[in-house]
């Protein structure tokens, strides 16, 4: 698991919150900056690191919808590690359907009481900052959903699960949570009005599915620097992998897809750093990109033939954790009914 070290070595080096403004302890950039960050955290194999959910997903909702006193509570924390940001949405029996979600915050006195448990949390074992969708109102469907911002050190009935067992990402601490009677302050809601949670979501989810694109394509192309490395080391026949007409159309073919991919992308990062970038298109280069890395790594990995498939090559490890961009962020599927609706 990357260690607790690591996030504050992050903080000190600039690498969280590029976006936030300077008045807030981040580095005053625009999403650009967090993309060219999270891009080279991916070069660099390290896909496992919670920083782009922190700095791209949890602060930019504290950002937009909370009060001034949040923003600077919480804030400049995040931009230093001290804070490590998750965002609790998936529960156990719900995936993509965000209305469903049970975990309730009652009024209580002048707080609420938190109660609900939660599954497949980035961040979870080490988060201290976690915002966690809510049903304020149970009988008001989305518009009785809130979102709750939970300082874990302070909070009784707040306890981490295990870190789950995966296919891929093994050193992601992907985690269970559970809130047990957990005494909220009214300052813990985010903004000032109740109700507001579903809208809030639905506003920063195209920035999310942004951020899978970015990593797919630059695990795209770290996978084709791989094997293209490889299959002029390699030999078969008396000559090099490459020399074969079968390798070559093979990656022309990667090489293509993975280049088209990175202009799409960075078409949608110019767009987004106008606010031009819709939920449409959002949903169209999260399902496209994710698509096509599985396609890219797969046909990589056949070209190492039998050492492809064994741990310590890195296009192994690449070929599992994958998988999971076509899953999180909201399935694929759910990308296709987002991207009909706008037909």
């Amino acid at each position: 698991m990357v260690d607790r070290e690591s996030w504050l070595k992050a903080g000190a080096a600039g690498l969280l919150c590029a976006s936030m403004p300077e008045r807030y302890g981040g580095s005053g950039g625009s999403f650009a900056h967090e993309a060219v960050i999270n891009r080279e955290f991916s070069l660099a194999g390290f896909d496992t690191f919670g920083a782009p959910l922190h700095s791209g997903i949890v602060a930019p909702y504290i950002l937009h919808y909370g009060t001034e006193e949040q923003k600077k509570r919480w804030l400049p924390k995040l931009a230093t590690g001290e804070l490590v940001g998750a965002i609790a949405m998936t529960e156990p029996g719900t995936g993509s359907d965000l209305q469903g979600v049970r975990t309730t915050a009652k009024k209580s006195g002048n707080g609420y009481v938190l109660n609900g448990s939660k599954t497949f949390i980035t961040n979870g074992q080490h988060a201290n900052l976690i915002v966690v969708v809510a049903k304020t109102d149970a009988k008001a469907g989305a518009k009785g959903t809130s979102l709750l911002v939970v300082e874990t050190e302070d909070a009784a009935g707040f306890r981490r699960g295990r870190k789950l067992k995966k296919l891929g990402l093994d050193s992601a601490d992907t985690s269970e949570l559970f809130f047990e009677d957990v005494q909220l302050p009214a300052t813990s809601l985010l903004g000032t009005e109740e109700g507001q949670g579903f809208y809030q979501l639905m506003k920063e989810l195209p920035q999310e599915r942004l951020l899978v694109a970015v990593h797919a394509v630059a695990m795209m192309e770290r996978a084709l620097e791989l094997t293209v490395d490889y299959v002029k080391q390699r030999k078969a026949f008396g000559k090099t992998i490459i020399e074969f007409q079968n390798s070559q159309f093979e990656l022309a073919e990667c090489k293509t897809d993975t280049t088209i991919a990175r202009v799409f992308v960075d078409h949608c990062i110019g767009q987004h750093v106008e606010g031009k970038l819709d939920t449409v298109t959002a949903s169209m280069a999260k399902y496209r990109l994710t698509d096509t890395l599985g396609n890219v790594i797969d046909r990589c990995l056949q070209l190492f033939g039998g050492y492809g498939y064994m741990d310590e090559y890195p296009i192994s490890r690449l070929y599992r954790d994958a998988r999971v961009l076509r899953i999180y962020a909201g399935t694929n599927e759910i990308m296709k009914l987002l991207i009909a609706r706008g037909l």
